[in-house]
């Protein structure tokens, strides 16, 4: 994939996108996003103006009519503009009122006719577009669209990462499930890759430990949502911020540096890299040397005629496992997880001889 920096629009990172989850009347629009650049450093300016909702009789935004109201916004402040396009209808009203940059929802992304259908609208068009996660938690999805997108020509592309549905009742609306995020920035690492902490938590008091979580792990910019008065928005109240917080939120924030120019710091992380890989060798040494126990004791079983899983045996590994890793200091939930897999492969083994 060939992809221009979409952070080329500004020297600063991160990168920050801002501006109420609806645009709901003129007034309120151009209030908060008048106070948002009065308070903020923020680069382009956020407004949904289709909503796409879960079940109908909702308020799914205004229409045309915001598209008006928020090239208003963009001439009289003279910064950028966002919003969402789900259609080909869409994307073409967005362009005609002057929209700077487009993202594609987590509803749409999930739908590979659905953006299509947008890479098809966007064919001989030069605007960035921002491709959000699929609702659920599937990395191939994610590619898929990013990539349909870009063989419509768009080269300035970024990831937004909203967090993922589940049926579990977690902390978060949309738990972040980080580690799909880091899989899509090492599989692209050229691309810009965003963080939404106002969707994935969906309290506004959850909003800056997430995005000092983001910022930790080296994200080019955040989507942070923020109303004049979120406590009466129409969608999305509780997870929107004031212009004021909004500000705090971005002082309060540690920016962290790709890398040191101080000499010291490069010997010392030379020097730990160097002991965690020979740990890691030692890990796959011991890995190599258990499933070589393992092959012989499929052997064994084979020749008694006794069956390869046990249960009972799986079980006893789990826990102990898990217990010798709690009096280690070390999360017996990963251990569980990482011994799930081991003995998934040494099934495996067995069977296959």
């Amino acid at each position: 994939m060939e992809i221009n920096n979409i952070l080329s629009w500004t020297a600063q990172k991160p990168l920050i996108i801002a501006g109420p989850c609806s645009a709901e009347t003129e007034e309120q629009l151009l209030n908060t996003c008048q106070a948002i650049v009065k308070q903020t450093g923020t680069n382009i300016l956020r407004a949904g103006i289709w909503k796409p909702r879960t079940r109908p009789n909702q308020f799914e935004g205004v229409g045309e009519v915001g598209l008006q109201w928020f090239s208003k916004v963009r001439k009289e402040l003279k910064t950028p503009i966002a919003t969402e396009v789900a259609n080909a209808q869409q994307v073409e009203l967005a362009l005609k009122y002057g929209v700077d940059v487009l993202w594609i929802g987590a509803r749409s992304t999930v739908n590979p006719f659905t953006v299509q259908e947008i890479a098809d609208a966007l064919k001989g068009v030069d605007i960035p577009v921002i491709i959000k996660n699929p609702v659920n938690p599937d990395l191939a999805l994610w590619q898929g669209a990013i990539e349909r997108i870009n063989k419509a020509g768009i080269k300035q592309i970024a990831a937004l990462h909203r967090g993922f549905s589940t049926f579990e009742k977690t902390d978060y609306r949309n738990p972040p499930m980080w580690q799909i995020a880091l899989e899509l920035k090492t599989a692209m690492p050229d691309l810009p890759l965003f963080c939404d902490p106002s969707h994935i938590t969906g309290k506004r008091d959850m909003i800056l430990k997430v995005a000092q979580k983001a910022m930790d792990l080296n994200y080019d910019g955040l989507m942070i949502e923020t109303h004049i008065e979120p406590d009466k928005a129409w969608s999305d109240a509780s997870q929107q911020v004031t212009p004021i917080r909004l500000g705090e939120i971005l002082k309060e924030l540690v920016i962290r540096e790709k890398t040191s120019d101080d000499p010291d710091f490069r010997d010392h992380l030379v020097e730990l890299r160097q002991r965690i890989d020979t740990i890691d060798r030692e890990i796959v040494e011991h890995l190599a040397a258990r499933m070589e126990v393992v092959r012989k004791l499929g052997d064994y079983k084979k020749d008694k005629n006794v069956a390869m899983f046990q249960v009972d045996r799986l079980l006893e590994i789990l826990q102990s496992r898990s217990d010798w890793a709690e009096k280690m200091n070390m999360n017996k939930n990963f251990v569980g997880l990482l011994y799930k897999q081991i003995h998934e492969e040494s099934i495996r083994i067995q069977t296959a001889r």
